[in-house]
């Protein structure tokens, strides 16, 4: 049985993954690799319950939550237009998906690939998307949360459009995310602050 979940432009078609597994990614200095970036990130979307999820969450209030210490992930949304308004702590880059997926199968994210369009602004300037093909992750999340809604360890196949940010200077930010693949279409206006 696969079960749909949409997500920050993301789809969620994954199965549970053997429990004795561990899921995430190690910090390096080196640059992230498009494996690590989905499986980190996937394990940061399903690390909060629905009501304080940063990725349900409409005003910013939980931009916060859950954040790794050596990058700032921004999440779109399930499918509507969100303004969301937070503070990042200087030094970190940002990474966030434009639309993504995590799938049963490689064939299931060529297809989400092949529809998928993104853009993205940063202070009013246009970014480039990187495509991230179909890569092997496993993730596990907190019971209740809106991706997988419990604690199990889950694998798929993650793709997506996504853009990463050198860390920006200290001061205040826009950055527009829009993303869409199908007839799932997100958009979201983040105002943040970096803090020296």
């Amino acid at each position: 049985m696969v079960t749909a979940m949409t997500l920050a432009g993301c789809a969620n078609e994954a199965r549970q993954a053997d429990p004795k597994k561990k899921p995430g990614a190690v910090a390096t200095t080196e640059p992230a690799k498009p494996v690590e970036i989905q499986q980190r990130w996937w394990n940061w979307a399903a690390a909060e319950g629905t009501a304080t999820n940063p990725v349900s969450d409409r005003s910013g209030v939980d931009c916060a939550r859950n954040q790794p210490v050596d990058v700032w992930f921004f999440a779109g949304s399930f499918g509507e237009t969100v303004r969301r308004k937070c503070s990042v702590p200087a030094g970190r880059p940002i990474v966030a998906p434009l639309v993504n997926v995590v799938a049963s199968r490689k064939a299931d994210c060529a297809t989400f690939l092949r529809d998928a369009t993104g853009s993205a602004k940063f202070d009013g300037k246009r970014l480039s998307g990187e495509r991230m093909e179909g890569e092997k992750i496993t993730y596990r999340g907190v019971d209740g949360n809106p991706i997988t809604q419990t604690s199990a360890l889950y694998e798929g196949t993650a793709c997506g459009l996504w853009i990463t940010i050198p860390a920006p200077v200290p001061g205040a930010h826009t950055l527009t995310i829009q993303g869409e693949s199908g007839s799932f279409a997100l958009r979201v206006d983040y105002t943040f602050n970096v803090t020296a």
